[in-house]
C-alpha cells in the first residue's frame, strides 16, 4: 500500500495497475472531451499539470484540436478537470475538445454537440463528457431525439461515456408529500456508458476502493431497462441488504451507472494554480475514456476495430465472472483486446435493436 496525498495520475497508474509503457502509440487514434456551460480549458493549465505530474510517462502538453468557441477568460475546473485527466491517463493520444455554447431549455446543448459528430466524418473514438441534467427537466420529445443520436453513434462505432452525477439518486418531493429519487440524463441512456465514482477505503492509501457517498445513480424513468444489464440488476435488486421504498423509484427503468473509478481527492491545475480535493464523477469519466482510448490504440495495432458502445460487453464479463478486470488494466486490456464477440464494433448494426420493451 502506497501512501499519497491525494489523486494524481501516478495514483491513478498504480491503482489499476498500469505502467510508464501504457501509452498510446497510432496517430490514427484520438479521444475527446467536450465542455458546456461556458466553461473551457487553458493549453497553459495543461502544460504545467504534466509538467508537474506526468514525469513518469510518456504524453502530450497540449490538446491537438478544439471544435467550436474556445472562451479565453478564466479557465474553469470542470473543463480543465476533464481535459487533465483524459490526457494523463490515455497518455500520448491525440486529445479534441468539443466547445459548445449556448442553451437548450435552460441546459447543455447535448443534441446540437451530437448532431455537430454526426457531421464529421473523421472524428475521435472516445468521448468523455461529465455535465448532465435532471431527467425530468428536459421534455420527453427532446429525450428522445438525443437518444437516437446516441443510437447513430454507437452504431458508428463510438465510445460515449456520461458521469453519472455527484447528488447519489437525488430526490425531489412530488405533489402531495411523497418523495421520489430524481435520475439524471444523458447518464440514464441506454445507448451511453456512464461512469460513477468510488474512493479509497483509506482516503490516504493506495488501498481498496468503496462507493463515493456523492457518486449518482439510479433508474430511469424514461428508457426501459435494456436487455443487456436485466441479469445484472435483477441479482442487485433481489441481494442488496438494505433497499430504499420501491415508489422510490422506477425498478424497470435502465439502470446506471454500468462502472465507476476514482472520483474523490483529484489535483488539478487551473488558471496555473494546481488545487488539491477535487471530487466527483467529473473526475472518473475521463480517466475511464483515456483507458478505453488506450484499449482502442492496442486494437488498432492488431488491425481491429476500436470497441465502440461498450456497455453489452461490460456485463457480458462480470456474467462470466470476469468482474476483477475492471480493477486491473492488464486483465481488461487482455479481455477487450480479444476479436469483439458481443460488441458492437465500428460498421455494426447490432445497436440497432431496442431493448425490449422501448
Amino acid at each position: 500500500m502506497a501512501f499519497h496525498l491525494g489523486v494524481t495520475p501516478s495514483v491513478i497508474r498504480k491503482r489499476y495497475n498500469m505502467t510508464g509503457g501504457d501509452i498510446g502509440l497510432l496517430p490514427n487514434n484520438s479521444q475527446a472531451c467536450a465542455q458546456f456551460l461556458e466553461q473551457y480549458f487553458h493549453q497553459a493549465d495543461v502544460a504545467e499539470f504534466m509538467q508537474l505530474f506526468g514525469s513518469s510517462f510518456g504524453h502530450r502538453s497540449q490538446v491537438d484540436q478544439v471544435v467550436g468557441h474556445q472562451g479565453w477568460g478564466k479557465a474553469g475546473l470542470e473543463a480543465s478537470l476533464d481535459v487533465e485527466y483524459i490526457m494523463s491517463t490515455g497518455a500520448n493520444i491525440s486529445t479534441w475538445v468539443f466547445s459548445n455554447a449556448g442553451r437548450h431549455e435552460s441546459q447543455e446543448p447535448f443534441l446540437a454537440w451530437l448532431l455537430l459528430l454526426s457531421n464529421m466524418s473523421s472524428l475521435p473514438w472516445v468521448h468523455s463528457v461529465s455535465y448532465g441534467d435532471d431527467e425530468d427537466s428536459l421534455s420527453l420529445a427532446y429525450l428522445e431525439r438525443v437518444n437516437v443520436e446516441f443510437m447513430k453513434a454507437a452504431a458508428r462505432g463510438l465510445t460515449i461515456l456520461f458521469a453519472s452525477g455527484d447528488d447519489g439518486a437525488g430526490c425531489r418531493r412530488m405533489p402531495g408529500g411523497n418523495h421520489t429519487f430524481r435520475p439524471s440524463f444523458p447518464a440514464s441512456s441506454p445507448y451511453v456508458t456512464t461512469v460513477g465514482g468510488t474512493s479509497f477505503k483509506n482516503p490516504f492509501l493506495v488501498t481498496a476502493e468503496v462507493t463515493d457517498y456523492i457518486s449518482g445513480g439510479g433508474f430511469s424513468n424514461v428508457f426501459p431497462m435494456p436487455d443487456y444489464q436485466a441479469a445484472a440488476v435483477r441479482r442487485f435488486l433481489r441481494s442488496a441488504s438494505k433497499l430504499p421504498p420501491s415508489s422510490y423509484y422506477n425498478s424497470s427503468g435502465r439502470a446506471y451507472p454500468d462502472l465507476s473509478a476514482l472520483s474523490d481527492n483529484y489535483w488539478v491545475v487551473t488558471n496555473r494554480i494546481p488545487l488539491p480535493w477535487v471530487s466527483g464523477t467529473s473526475a472518473s469519466t475521463p480517466v475511464v475514456g483515456g483507458m478505453v482510448a488506450l484499449i482502442n490504440d492496442r486494437r488498432l495495432q492488431q488491425g481491429l476495430s476500436p470497441l465502440g458502445f461498450l456497455n453489452p460487453v461490460l456485463y457480458r464479463l462480470q456474467e462470466q465472472g470476469h468482474g476483477a478486470a475492471f480493477y486491473d488494466y492488464p486483465s481488461l486490456l487482455q479481455w477487450l483486446q480479444l476479436p469483439p464477440k458481443g460488441l458492437c464494433p465500428m460498421g455494426s448494426t447490432c445497436l440497432l435493436a431496442r431493448p425490449t420493451g422501448m
